[in-house]
């Protein structure tokens, strides 16, 4: 617990500062850190070559670094990454396995593009505080789902995947997500002179909490697929990036999907 608290106490304080105030430099560089650790950890959990992970890695980093700066880098990485990657199969005389090829495009396409929503929704135009809602639709979701299965939970969610989870937790996590969306419209309404629909920002949290289960469960289902406990330690006791950013993986893209179409 003081694990946890301590992080918490570090964490969050430092996540409002590169979000709310920090220049995009800064914000660019941890979004990249974030896909760099986060890569490592996938291609750590299916087994793959520490050089295969180096690789992957860095390339992940560098793919978010050219989202950001130089747009049409980031085809050249993917496809010199999938070149070699493949060059480095056929020459493994079969040691290298396809898992390890699946796990290596999620790590340098869909986590680059997952972190690079916060990058895009800013250069949409959007009030600093709008990058927040990844992360408290996210948050907000799973801390309400975890308290509502512990005090009413009975029907279990997935047992296979997630044993602790119960479907009166998910629900849960809909009503949480649904009253922190009013509250975060109240105060951008109140003193940010945003004009955020109530009834429109209930509804994306409910749907972001859905889509924070689902990616929730999504990296749980990768772990008891190759039977680790947690992703990493760099949280301490809140487990690795994966761990502590499955559900803002699948939330901040579709949610800048959602606030460019309707907002901007």
């Amino acid at each position: 617990m003081k694990s946890r608290v301590l992080v918490s106490v570090i964490g969050v304080p430092f996540l409002l500062y590169v979000v709310l105030w920090a220049p995009e430099a800064v914000m660019i560089i941890g979004l990249a850190l974030l896909c760099c650790i986060g890569a490592f950890e996938l291609m750590r959990c299916i087994g793959a070559s520490a050089g295969y992970m180096i690789v992957t890695s860095l390339v992940s980093a560098g793919v978010l670094w050219c989202v950001a700066d130089a747009q049409w880098a980031v085809a050249w990485c993917v496809c010199g990454y999938v070149l070699l990657s493949f060059l480095w199969a056929i020459l493994s005389h079969r040691s290298f396995r396809f898992e390890h090829l699946m796990g290596g495009f999620f790590a340098v396409v869909a986590l680059p593009y997952a972190f690079s929503a916060f990058l895009r929704m800013w250069a949409a135009g959007f009030h600093r505080g709008f990058l927040l809602l990844p992360f408290l639709f996210s948050f907000m979701s799973d801390t309400c789902a975890f308290f509502a299965g512990h005090a009413f939970g009975r029907h279990k969610l997935a047992p296979r995947v997630s044993p602790k989870k119960t479907v009166e937790g998910a629900i849960g996590g809909l009503a949480g997500n649904a009253v922190g969306g009013l509250i975060f419209a109240f105060v951008m309404n109140t003193w940010f002179g945003e004009t955020i629909p109530y009834g429109e920002i209930a509804l994306l949290g409910v749907m972001c909490s859905v889509i924070a289960q689902i990616g929730d469960l999504s990296f749980s289902y990768i772990k008891r697929e190759f039977e680790i406990k947690d992703y990493g330690h760099i949280f301490l006791e809140h487990g690795g990036v994966l761990d502590r950013f499955d559900s803002v993986i699948f939330v901040a893209p579709t949610l800048s999907l959602l606030l460019i179409q309707l907002y901007a």
